[in-house]
This record gives C-alpha cells, sequence and structure tokens, in this order.
C-alpha cells in the first residue's frame, strides 16, 4: 500500500487513506459541544461513584462534608486520603496518555502511531528499570529515568526510519513496532537479573496501578502536565496544517520539522510523566483520540477531546477493577490490556464486515 502523504488521520487503523479534511460544518460543532457535555456528565457521574462506592460507602449527603474536610476522621481517610488521589491520577494519566498518543497519530498521520507501539512507552520503561535497578528509585529519579529513556528511543526511532525522502511516516510506525519489540526483550531481561528485592519492586511498578497515587506525587506531577499540555494545545493548530500536506503547511509559513520535533517531545513528557506516576497503561492512548474523534464527529487532532475521552476512560476502568475486583489490588493496566485488545477485535470484525479484509 502507498503511505499517505496528506489528508485527514483515519478513525480506523485500516483506512490509511482518506480525502483532505473539508470545511466543519454548524451541524459538525453542535455534535461536538453536545459530546462534550454528555462527556463531562459521565465523568462527573463517575468521579462520585468512585469517591461514594467501594468496601465502606459513603453516602451522598456525607459526600460534601468530607470533600470540605467537616466529616469524621474515618470517611476522611477512605475519601481524602485513598479515593480521591486515585481518582485525580486516573484522571491525570488517562488525560496524558491520550494526548500523548492523538500528537503522535497525527504526527505519523497513522491511527497506530501511539506511544505503545512506535516504542516510547517501552523505552520509558527501560529508564525507569535501569533507575530502579541501579538507584533503587524515589520518584524524581524515576521521573528522570523515563523521560531519558522516552527521548533516546525517539531518537534511535527517528534515525532508524530517516531515508532520502525525508521520515516517512508509515515506516516511523513499522521501524518502531519492531524497536518496541527489542525493548520489551531488554526489560524483560533487566527484571530477571536484578536484585530480588529491586526486582520486586520494579515488577510491581510494571504491573501499571494507580493504587499506591497520593497527594504529594499528584502534586509533583500536576505542573509538568499542564504544561506540556498548554504545549500540545499550541502545537496542535501546526500539526493540523501539516495534516493536510507539508506543501501547504510550508505555504502558511508553518516550520515542518520544528512542529513535528516538538510534537514528539511534547508527547515522550506526557508519556514520561504517566510512566513516572503509574506505571505502563497500555492502549489507551492508542484508543483514545480514535474514540474521541468517533465520539466528537471531528476529523484529524483533537487535544481536549482526546484528552477528555482519555481521562474518563482510564478513571472508568480503573473504577472497574477496584469494584469488581475488591478482594484483590487488580492493577488497571491489566484491564486496559484486555479492553484494548476487545476493541481492537471489534474494529476487525467491523472492518471485515464492510469489505477492507
Amino acid at each position: 500500500m502507498k503511505e499517505p502523504q496528506s489528508g485527514a488521520l483515519p478513525s480506523s487503523p485500516w483506512h490509511l487513506l482518506r480525502g483532505p479534511i473539508g470545511h466543519i460544518s454548524l451541524r459538525l460543532k453542535r455534535r461536538t459541544v453536545i459530546s462534550g457535555i454528555w462527556l463531562l456528565a459521565v465523568a462527573l457521574v463517575l468521579i462520585t461513584a468512585g469517591l461514594a462506592i467501594g468496601r465502606y460507602p459513603v453516602s451522598l449527603g456525607d459526600l460534601p462534608l468530607t470533600l470540605l474536610g467537616r466529616a469524621d476522621e474515618r470517611l476522611s481517610l477512605v475519601v481524602l486520603e485513598w479515593r480521591l488521589p486515585r481518582i485525580a491520577g486516573a484522571l491525570l494519566c488517562g488525560a496524558a496518555l491520550a494526548v500523548a498518543g492523538a500528537l503522535l497519530q497525527s504526527v505519523t498521520r497513522n491511527p497506530l502511531g501511539s506511544p505503545d507501539l512506535v516504542g516510547l512507552d517501552a523505552g520509558a520503561q527501560t529508564g525507569v528499570l535501569l533507575t530502579i535497578i541501579c538507584t533503587g528509585g524515589g520518584f524524581a529519579g524515576i521521573a528522570a529515568g523515563a523521560f531519558g529513556g522516552g527521548v533516546l528511543t525517539a531518537l534511535f526511532v527517528g534515525s532508524l526510519s530517516r531515508s532520502a525522502n525525508g521520515l516517512p511516516q508509515l515506516r516511523l510506525v513499522v521501524v518502531g513496532i519492531g524497536v518496541s519489540a527489542m525493548l520489551h526483550a531488554v526489560n524483560t531481561w533487566l527484571m530477571l537479573t536484578a536484585d530480588l528485592h529491586r526486582a520486586l519492586l520494579a515488577a510491581g511498578w510494571r504491573a501499571g496501578s494507580l493504587v499506591e497515587i497520593d497527594a504529594s506525587t499528584l502534586a509533583f506531577a500536576a505542573i509538568p502536565f499542564l504544561v506540556l499540555l498548554s504545549a500540545a494545545i499550541a502545537v496542535s493548530r501546526s500539526l493540523r496544517q501539516l495534516e493536510l500536506g507539508d506543501e501547504l503547511a510550508l505555504a502558511h509559513g508553518i516550520a515542518v520539522a520544528r512542529s513535528r520535533i516538538a510534537a514528539v517531545v511534547i508527547a515522550v513528557g506526557l508519556t514520561a510523566t504517566t510512566t513516572a506516576i503509574c506505571g505502563p497503561i497500555p492502549f489507551v492512548a492508542l484508543v483514545a483520540p480514535q474514540l474521541a474523534r468517533l465520539t466528537m464527529g471531528t476529523s484529524g487532532l483533537a487535544v481536549l477531546p482526546s484528552a477528555l475521552v482519555g481521562a474518563m476512560s482510564l478513571l472508568s476502568v480503573d473504577l472497574f477493577a477496584r469494584l469488581a475486583f475488591s478482594d484483590v489490588q487488580m492493577p488497571v493496566g491489566a484491564l486496559t490490556a484486555c479492553f484494548g485488545g476487545a476493541y481492537f477485535g471489534w474494529l476487525l470484525w467491523r472492518e471485515t464486515k464492510t469489505g477492507v479484509f
């Protein structure tokens, strides 16, 4: 298949060719606004349910008093110290992963371009594992290791993907999948050869869980996330121009190479932030931007809708993990992998029915 060089980002991984983006109608804008309001309402319901439901139920009447710090010590412990940081972490990490995925899918012009598949997630894991094995961990060290591993992986994948025609987007995805597989093998070797205590520590982190998130971790991570989200919104206009083709973007005064490099750096930062907080969470960065485009009725890059869908998706999966497996601490990463695989199975079935395969 000839690699697409222009056109809107497809909403399906199997449609790699699509016509150019047309004008957005008033009807489409109305649908986007209505869909956004519905998603916010659902997110509010999920947040309320996450705070109130559990092994220690909290009534809706006591919930506002607890959030204001006027409830008894037991309710404050359950809501403010156990459940609220976990919910906030799910919202933060889900939004960060979804925005990172949306940026990479726009840069590669391929809905399969995400930190999971192009190697950024695996590179961040390698950096964190090396940090844990060599130094024993610490949030600052883990964050630095995740960012360094992601940046080095992005540089390595980019150098291998370059050709006489520049940086072909489809080739970037294929090379990233290969590098990701190699890094996963390296990560397994690091786990097998590490000291037992540190290997167990790394294994717990590698499962991808929101259980250990606390208020201090969120406060430390919120600042880089807000900065990176603002940067993603700023660069999104240039990336939408690039989706129409490099020639048209150059004609509008867009710095093509600089915009792509900025988008990749932002995606690495968001992935590293999430990896440092809760470990690897697969498939959210891959699926959430596609669901955002389908839900909002948009084409191409959509930063804020992707962040909203990603936050709500990870929150709903983590709430399911906490309520359905109340006797064990089920890692949310295991469930996102299951749901992500089921999504792609459904997608393959749908595309088979339409005659793509």
